[in-house]
């Protein structure tokens, strides 16, 4: 049961009064999430984790409350704080700061300057793991709190543009603890970005605006993991869809799943919905929106809020209001009207709620198990960047298929000795 009593705030959260709704929201959430419910129990019992200070820098949704609660629970010290200034959930930070006793630094909508502060507060912990969601943490870490470098013995990293920069740092040689890039781990992006991403960033845009999908042409730009479960939505939901592409090994095969493929000074002039997922910046800009028709709605369910060049686009307008929550409109010197979500930012955790709690059940059991890994493996890791090992993502698979109350078949001894062996011959 929720508690009745608001407690003193750990942390900088909007309202304490919001403990009580979060933490039934929380609980809700923690009822699709039995991969991560199992490790919490294992935890609670063994304690890895016991003492060890963990600095998280993510979402903060219902289901990365589950997560802190399973460190937690590990025995964990956590402190949190958001990975992005308008994913945060309200509630879910007064519950995690007031009910649960985790340090939570999180306010839905705030500045830049407060979002930076919190992750400061955060690295204040002087973690011994980090646990980021887009590199900020870490970025900050090997900048400007080089102070608190010393005792961390390792992270993780959630999400494709935060491995991307992690990489970039292993190739130059600085990064200065390992790195286990969660991300790349099957039982995440095969699941979590192509069908957490594609339902979340639809559902974003349809509480944003209330359009009916069905009968427009969908712009994705991007098509990997987290373009092929966007397009796969869109289309499902009735709309044309047009995908571009830099890759042409993706552009064929988003070809050969029967989209269209195109530039995007192309795509800019047909298209009524555009949805970037690339992880690079200004990948809709100026030249774009010159050719875009009125009316077009422009989302970004990447990372940062670099993808749409919002500088551009704001140099080129006459005057811009916000017409909705989470939409505003920008009218050019023509009279055409161009509609941006969500300030550019990630549209599904503006807007929306973010992934549903059953595909981030795995990739938070991926996370909670590396974490393990990390504390125990630390000292024989390079200073790069590592992929999950394979028993930990074949073991979240089992896991969740046992869950679900799915059997699979397991190889005889003959077969094992056929796979491996090479004489037999056709």
């Amino acid at each position: 049961m929720a508690s009745n009593v608001v407690l003193k705030a750990e942390g900088d959260v909007k309202d304490p009064a919001l403990a009580g709704e979060g933490r039934r929201r929380i609980e809700w959430a923690g009822q699709s999430m039995p991969v991560l419910h199992t490790i919490r129990r294992r935890f609670a019992e063994t304690k890895p984790l016991k003492g060890v200070r963990v600095a998280a820098c993510l979402h903060v949704t219902t289901e990365t409350a589950n997560l802190m609660l399973a460190l937690r629970d590990g025995g964990a010290e956590v402190v949190l704080c958001a990975s992005n200034p308008l994913s945060t959930q309200d509630d879910v930070a007064a519950a995690l700061a007031c009910d649960y006793g985790i340090p939570t630094f999180a306010i839905k909508g705030e500045s830049n300057e407060v979002y930076y502060s919190h992750i400061h507060a955060a690295i204040d912990h002087k973690p011994a793991i980090t646990m980021d969601d887009g590199c900020d943490l870490v970025t900050m870490l090997h900048t400007k709190r080089q102070d608190a470098l010393e005792g961390v013995l390792g992270g993780t990293e959630e999400t494709t543009t935060g491995v991307i920069r992690l990489r970039a740092m292993a190739r130059e040689k600085v990064l200065k603890f390992p790195i286990i890039a969660v991300n790349d781990a099957l039982t995440k992006h095969l699941f979590d970005n192509r069908y957490g991403t594609g339902q979340s960033t639809l559902d974003g845009i349809i509480r944003a605006t209330n359009v009916l999908l069905a009968g427009l042409t969908v712009v994705v730009a991007g098509y990997g993991w987290c373009g092929r479960g966007v397009a796969m939505r869109a289309r499902g939901m009735g709309a044309n869809v047009v995908v571009t592409e830099i890759d042409p090994t993706k552009a064929i095969e988003a070809v050969m799943d029967g989209f269209r493929v195109m530039p995007m000074r192309d795509a800019a002039a047909c298209g009524d919905v555009f949805v970037t997922v690339t992880g690079n910046k200004s990948v809709i800009s100026a030249e774009h929106f010159e050719r875009l028709k009125s009316g077009a709605i422009l989302s970004n369910s990447g990372h940062f809020n670099v993808e749409i060049d919002l500088e551009a686009l704001a140099k080129m307008a006459v005057s811009r209001r916000e017409v909705r929550g989470f939409v505003e409109e920008f009218t050019m010197k023509d009279g055409r009207r161009i509609f941006v979500l969500g300030e550019g930012r990630l549209i599904n955790l503006a807007a929306a709620e973010g992934h549903p709690a059953s595909v981030m059940d795995m990739s938070f059991a991926n996370q909670a198990l590396t974490a393990e890994y990390m504390i125990a493996n630390h000292a024989t890791l390079e200073k790069t960047v590592h992929s999950v090992p394979e028993d930990i993502d074949r073991q979240v698979a089992k896991m969740k298929l046992d869950s679900m109350g799915v059997a699979i078949d397991v190889l005889t001894p003959e077969q094992e000795a056929y796979l491996a062996g090479w004489s037999e011959g056709t």
